[in-house]
């Protein structure tokens, strides 16, 4: 019975290791493969946390336009993931009697938040 404790321990430690491995080789194939098929007009999310639409490729680099005429180099490897186009919640919720919103006045904003 000792016999059998070892490999089984061994068994119990090894498999987990070996698919966990397998997952991560398959995540990091599907990344490679998606930061090769990137277009220009791609949104994309970089591994920072900055989302910028693509502009132009290169072999190894990408350049994002990050803001209105700020265009930004990155590397391929930063690229984290291609951003699907959400529709803008704002948009969907409207209601026909909604009554249009009202800017405030720079007044009214002060006297908004000196109210004690």
């Amino acid at each position: 019975m000792e016999n059998l404790l070892f490999p089984l321990l061994l068994v119990a430690l090894l498999v987990p290791m070996f698919l966990a491995m397998r997952r991560q080789k398959k995540e990091m194939q599907s990344t490679a493969q998606m930061q090769t098929l990137l277009q220009v007009g791609d949104r994309v999310m970089m591994s920072s946390g900055i989302q910028g639409i693509v502009v132009e490729l290169d072999d190894e680099t990408v350049d994002l336009e990050i803001a209105v005429d700020v265009i930004t180099t990155w590397s391929r490897a930063a690229v984290k993931e291609v951003v699907k186009e959400d529709v803008d919640v704002q948009d969907e919720v409207v209601a026909d009697d909604a009554t249009p919103a009202v800017e405030e006045s720079a007044s009214d904003t002060e006297r908004r938040l000196n109210k004690d």
